[in-house]
Formats: C-alpha cells, structure tokens, sequence
C-alpha cells in the first residue's frame, strides 16, 4: 500500500488515526532493537567488499563509505529509541520519522546500479562472496519489512486507547488497582449523597471549593452513584452553566427536565411562576449546575418546583439560595502522594531508589490540589534529577497556592508548559480560542493546526496524544454505536477552567495589536465585541489566530477590523441570526473558517457573499446554521468542507448549486445531523478529486446519485445512521479505490450490490445494526484485499460461511452494543 493513500485513509480517520499514531510509538523501542542487530549484520559486509583487496574505482569506494556512514547513524538513532522514554509521544513519533527517511536512504544505496556492479565485481573476484551477497539481499528485504511494518495503517489499539482510558480513570482517581475511591473523594461523596438523597428539608446543595480541586468530579461521582440512581429513577440532568451562559437556554432545558419534555425548544417561554403540583415519589428530579459563577444567573435556574434538587458545583458559595454545602476538602497528604506518584511514575508510591525528599516537597508545592498534581506529575515523567531540581526550584520562588490560589495555580501550571517542545507549545496555547467548557471536534483542532502551524496531520495527532499524557487536555470518546468511524463528534478535546486561564493569560500578554492570538475568553455582558478591541479599528493587527465569541450580531454591530495576517477564524456565537463579519472579505491569508451556533435553533446566515474573497480557504465547519447558498461562489482551494447539525434547505440543489463547480479542489465532505437532507445532489458526482464522503446520522436521506461510482478517488464512504436509504447504487462498484465502507444503521437497506467483487481495495466494512441484509453476493469472496467485517451477531455467521472459508485471513468482529445519547442534550 502507498503511503499516500495510507494518508489519506488516516486524515478521514480520526480515531483510527490516533490509536495507529500510538502503535508506531509504541513499536519504536522494539523497532529500533531489530535496527540495530539489522546493521550490525550489514556493516561487516559491506567492510568487507571495501576491503577485499579488489581495487575499486574512488567513485564506488566513496559510495561505499557512504553507506557505511549511512549505517552507523543507525546505530545511533536505535541508542536513542531505546533510551527515550515511552512516554514521550512527540519524540518517539520524530524518531520513526528519522527512521523511515534512514529506510529511504539505505534503499537508494542499495538499489544504485555502482552498488550493483560493485557487488558483480566483488562476486568475480572471490566466489565465496556469493553467500554473503545472498546475506545482503535477505537484509534488504528484511528492512523494507521492518520499515512497512513501522508505518501507520489501518488498525486500532495502544497510546490514544490508553490515554482515553487513562483520563477516564482520573476522573476518579483510585489507589492502585483496587478500584475504590480515594478517601477523601469517597467521604465528600457520602456527605453530598446524605444531603441529596436523605433530607427532605434541602432543595438546593453546594458543592464548593477552588479551582481545580476536583469538584466536578464529585458532582460526577455522585451522579454515577446507583443509589441517586435509583432514588431519582434515572431522571438526572448535568448541566454546564459556565461564565457566559445563555439562561433562556437552560432554563428550557430545565423546565422541560422537569415536565418530561426534553425536546423543548429554547425559545420557549418558561413561566416564572411554576405549576403547583403534589410531590410524588416517582416525580424525584435532580437538576445538576455546574461551573456556575454569578447569583443572578443561578437565581434564573432555580425553578422551585417540589421534588425537584438541584446541585450546584461552584468555586463561590451562594448562601442566600444554597440550603446546605459541602466545601471540597484537599488530598491528604497520603492521597495527594500517590496521584503525583501515578502520573509521574506510573506508580501509586515512590519508586525504590529515587530521592523522597525531593519528590516530596515537589508534591508539597503542588498545594494538595488534583490539577496542579497531575499536570505537574505528568510535566516530570522520565525526567533526570537535575530537570526535578530546576521544577522544585521555580515551583519554591512563587507564593503558597493558598494566598491568592486562582493566580499562583496558574503561574505554577506554566511551569509544566516551559519545557514542551515549542511547536507543541503553541499548540496548547491554541486551545484558548475555543469557549470555556465546550467540547472541541477533534477534527476542528487538527484542521486548524495543520493550517496555522505547517504540520502535517500525523504530527498534529502525535501532538494531541502527547497533550494527553501530560493532562494538558482530555481526549473523550463517545460511547455510541457505530464504533471508531460513527460521526464528527466520535472524538472530542475539552480542557480544564484552570488550564484554559493558562492558555489565555500566555497569549495575552502584550498589546493587542501585537497578540499572535486575539480570543474573546467569554461572551460579553452585551453579546457584543470587547471595547478593548474597538480602539484598534482601522490598524492592521498581527493576530494569526482571530476567535470571537458573541449574541447575534447585525451589521452595525460590526466594526473596521484589519486581520491581514489571521490564517484561522473561529465564530462562536448563540442567536438565530447573524451578520457574517464585513473584514473576512479583507483577510488574504484567511485558511481555516469556524463557523459554530450554540443556540438551539438554526441561525440564518448573512453577508455570505464575503466568501467570495476567501480564495486560500483550505478548511469549512459550518455548526447548527441555515446552510447559505453558495451559487456564484468558488473556493477553488478547499479541501475540507464540514456540514454539522445543520439545515440544508436544499442550498446543495438546483443548477446553481453546482457543488463541483463550488468546491473543484474538495477532498472530504462531511454531511453529519443533516436531518432535512433527503437526496445528496448528483453534482457531487463531479468532484474527482473526493477522497472521503460521509452521510452520518441524516435520517431522512432517502436517495444516493445513481453516477455515484463515477467519485474515482474516493477511499472513505460513510454511510451510518441513515435509517431511511433504501438501497446503494450498483455503480459504487465501480470504486477501484474505495478501502471503507459503513453502512451500520442503515435499518432499510437489503442488499448490497452483485458486483461488489470488483472492489479490489476494499479492506473494511462496517454494518452493525443492518437487519434488512441477509444474504452476500457471490462476489464478495472476490474482495481480495478485505481483511475486517464489523457486524452483528445474527448476519455473523453468513459471513463466516461465505467469506471466511474461502479467506481465513479475514476478521469478522462482533462488537458489544452501547447506547448513549445524551450528547444531544449537551
């Protein structure tokens, strides 16, 4: 397989993407234990064909030489791959690089014909050298092998895998492997349960404390608990109020909680007197708030309703409403040790042999608090005594957390961030343009991180895993059907309050025509641009990196903003209308465009003809908009278009709508939540450049192109959740190209195509949940290259009768059902 169009399966992939990124790192110990015996057998050879006392012209001597150099520099990167520490993602991946481009190398030499006629000359001269040649040829073949295996393909399993598992255990950090709570967690749990489930005369309980000492974790603890559980009958609701909420918005949600109404739209006017109803036992509700920071806000959301508690998780203890709190204690000393133990070393204690009193008084400086312990814990991993020395010392010369906590913690978690590699550095300072407490698309960062800092995609995931592992982010994975390919929001990145505060107060130091990033941290009081940013109109500003956060904004609203040099745009707004910026029209460099509605409703786009300057535009989101049409519009560089949670309002139709004609460059179109969507438009046909096409979770979509087939480059084609296709077009069996299919909940299709065995580089399909399909074609023992088919248990063994008699060498997985829909109540 061609490592382009490995790239291109990967860059479609996100999950699989990641977890591959994490094999390669993790075989690079193994990786370079093979590359050294390789070259210790390789170099006596060619030491002896430079020495065999055959003269050899300067010109093949020197070749000769070369290679030797060449070889020994392997040695040399293998010494570093073994000693390089396994957790240190980003290096790791730098190495395999390294080794891959010394594969390259030596198979030039190789291959050269003076190697060869080098070799025939040697061969002549001394016969006995045949055996040794015979060696050679075996060597090479090995260290393609070696190599091939070392690239990323497709595959599952390692680093991502466990960070996800390993930010999910944090959550509840455990002592060793027992599995119980830690001390101090497990009492608050049992005080807050007393109150919410016990006392009939609270209403409304705080949980309280400073920032980053894990009282979100309590509120989940106590959630997850079977005994509030049972006692509310499952009827909990998990609530992100944030510092700029939108209150109509919760308080819709909430009041529709209440009545058993969830879909209730947030325009809806919620009564301020509420209805007076006999508390019964089977009507329990518990209402949890979390992150909330002012009294007004929290006094909209309570809506006193009898058998309704709320729970409310907070840094400031409101005492006018809270009926009782519960303060969060600090780690003990004995708790506090063992979570920096588990992220520093991987152990619940100190490890025999290093020095206690130093890692001691680190954890000291740590403040007993879960964050700052983590993330500095992780900072430490495999590092030397001197790098402790230097931590221990910077942590010592600022104040106690305890005075002033909010600014101190930061200055100390800025520490940890000192010594990232700088590109990686960046990348974490990058987060702070996403608002607080949102959950980031993983695709969106990636996006946007390719464009802004030159990478390429493989390096920003190895970057997203090794944020990970020093807990300067969260990978979560939704657990839904439909496994590793599901939808845009398979994977998500959130990130701690504190850690945010650090990003935004790294980036915004200086003046604001100078921020290489100008981030509004939260929606302001008016919903409209920062004052601050208002004395700037008119002068150009260096931002590269431009997020703006507001209500809706109207075109007076906007003013004479200069961005020449801002290569992504991040709009986050909550309204039903809003006024696209005039200035996108004058910003040349613009490349990634972020476009996202947090409303409840769609909003309308205006001013769309400014996309009409935007001609070095890689990369779309569009986010719970009204999709504007674009006839008369073309974005001749784009290569990613994400249509997410939108209505279509057939702006993909109609002979003004021709989407090959809009998007001639595109390489993968995402259609994801699209629910008015019912037919996909036949110009997509005419985009020969499509990689990857995915129609996930469009429930009306009735109808695919009958030319379909004619999407000649197209690897990826997701079809999940689209309960209302009927049938697939035969001419997809026309996709010489095509590695993936995911038809998984797609209840009404029957059949796949007779011709499906011309798929010849076919490797995987994906059909859970697809109880129309009973039979196979014949031709599906043709797929030569199929090697994994993810089904369920009932149309398993139709598989393994058909197919896996004829080819052993093919998996047929049957994977553990697990529904969880309450993503879309986020």
């Amino acid at each position: 397989m061609a490592l382009s169009e490995l790239y291109s399966l990967i860059t479609s992939d996100c999950w699989s993407f990641l977890t591959n990124i994490s094999r390669k790192t993790l075989r690079c110990r193994a990786s370079a234990e093979n590359l050294m015996a390789f070259v210790r057998e390789l170099l006596p050879i060619i030491e002896e064909i430079k020495y065999t006392g055959v003269e050899l012209p300067p010109p093949r001597q020197f070749q000769l030489d070369r290679l030797s150099e060449v070889l020994r520099s392997g040695v040399e990167l293998s010494h570093k791959a073994l000693s390089s520490s396994r957790w240190n993602v980003y290096r790791n991946y730098q190495l395999a690089k390294k080794m891959d481009s010394l594969e390259k190398t030596v198979k030039e030499y190789l291959k050269l014909p003076s190697q060869v006629h080098i070799l025939a000359d040697v061969n002549h001269a001394r016969f006995e050298m045949a055996q040794r040649f015979d060696r050679l040829e075996e060597s090479n073949r090995r260290l393609e092998q070696f190599f091939a295996g070392m690239k990323i393909g497709v595959g599952g399993g390692g680093w991502v895998e466990e960070a996800v598992r390993s930010m999910e255990e944090d959550e509840t950090w455990v002592e060793g492997s027992s599995g119980n709570l830690s001390v101090g967690l497990e009492l608050g749990k049992k005080k807050v349960l007393e109150m919410v489930v016990r006392r009939n005369d609270v209403s409304v309980v705080g949980i309280c404390g400073i920032g980053g000492s894990g009282k979100t974790t309590l509120a989940r603890e106590v959630c997850r608990d079977d005994q509030v559980r049972c006692h509310f009958k499952e009827r909990i609701l998990f609530l992100t109020v944030s510092q700029s909420p939108n209150v109509e918005e919760l308080r819709a949600k909430i009041f529709g909680h209440i009545m058993g109404n969830r879909g209730l739209n947030a325009n809806y006017a919620v009564p301020q007197w509420m209805p007076q109803f006999e508390c019964q036992s089977q009507s329990q509700i518990l209402v949890v708030l979390d992150d909330v920071w002012s009294l007004p806000v929290l006094e909209q959301l309570v809506l006193r309703v009898p058998g309704c508690k709320y729970l409310v998780v907070s840094r400031f203890k409101f005492q006018r409403i809270f009926n009782d709190t519960y303060d969060v204690e600090l780690l003990s000393e004995g708790d506090a040790l063992s979570l920096f133990c588990h992220h520093a070393f991987g152990h619940k204690s100190i490890p025999f042999g290093a020095n206690q009193n130093l890692i001691r008084q680190v954890v000291a400086e740590c403040g007993r608090l879960p964050l700052a312990l983590k993330v500095i814990g992780a900072s430490l991993r495999d590092q030397n005594e001197m790098f402790w020395l230097s931590v221990k010392t910077r942590l010592s010369q600022g104040l106690s957390i305890g005075e002033s906590y909010e600014v101190n913690l930061i200055d100390r978690m800025a520490i940890s961030t000192n010594y990232l590699p700088e590109k990686v550095k960046e990348c974490f300072l990058d987060l702070c343009a996403f608002p607080e407490d949102k959950k980031i698309p993983l695709e969106v960062l990636i996006n946007m991180w390719v464009e802004i800092h030159d990478i390429d995609e493989t390096e920003a995931y190895a970057i997203v895993v090794d944020l990970s592992n020093k807990n300067l982010l969260t990978l979560v994975k939704e657990a839904r059907v439909g496994g590793m390919y599901s939808s845009c929001f398979e994977i998500s990145v959130t990130q701690h309050d504190i850690l945010r505060d650090l990003a935004l107060n790294l980036s915004n130091r200086g003046s604001i025509n100078e921020r290489l990033r100008l981030v509004m941290p939260k929606r302001e009081g008016n919903g409209q641009l920062p004052k601050e940013w208002l004395r700037y109109r008119g002068q150009p500003l260096e931002a590269r990196i431009v997020s703006i956060h507001t209500g809706e904004m109207t075109e007076g609203d906007w003013c004479e903003l200069e961005f020449p040099k801002a290569e992504v745009l991040i709009l986050n707004f909550t309204s039903s209308e809003y006024f696209l910026p005039p200035f996108i029209a004058r910003m040349p460099s613009l490349r990634a465009l972020i476009v996202i509605n947090y409303s409840t409703t769609y909003a309308h786009l205006h001013n769309v003809s400014v996309f009409k300057n935007l001609s070095n535009l890689r990369s779309l989101w569009l986010e719970k908009v009204s999709t504007p049409q674009l006839s008369g519009i073309v974005l001749e560089k784009l290569g990613k278009l994400f249509i997410v949670l939108c209505q279509v309002n057939n702006s993909l139709k109609g002979k003004d709508a021709n989407l090959a004609h809009i998007f001639p460059n595109l390489s993968e179109f995402t259609l994801d939540h699209c629910d008015d969507l019912t037919e996909l438009p036949s110009s997509i046909c005419g985009i020969k450049s499509l990689q990857n096409l995915s129609l996930t979770n469009c429930h009306n979509l009735t109808y695919l192109p009958v030319e379909l087939g004619t999407l000649e480059s197209l690897e990826i084609l997701r079809l999940y959740a689209c309960p209302d296709l009927k049938a697939l077009p035969s001419s997809i069996c026309d996709m010489i190209r095509l590695k993936y299919i995911d038809i998984s909940q797609c209840v009404n299709l029957t059949s796949f195509p007779e011709g499906i065995g011309k798929l010849v580089s076919l490797e995987k399909i994906d059909m859970r949940e697809c109880p129309g399909v009973w039979s196979l074609p014949k031709s599906v023992v043709s797929l030569q290259s199929l090697h994994l088919v993810i089904c369920d248990e009932e149309v398993s063994w139709m598989w393994k009768e058909v197919v896996q008699k004829v080819k052993p060498s093919v998996d047929i997985q049957v994977p553990k059902q697990c529904y969880d829909l309450e993503w879309l109540h986020e």
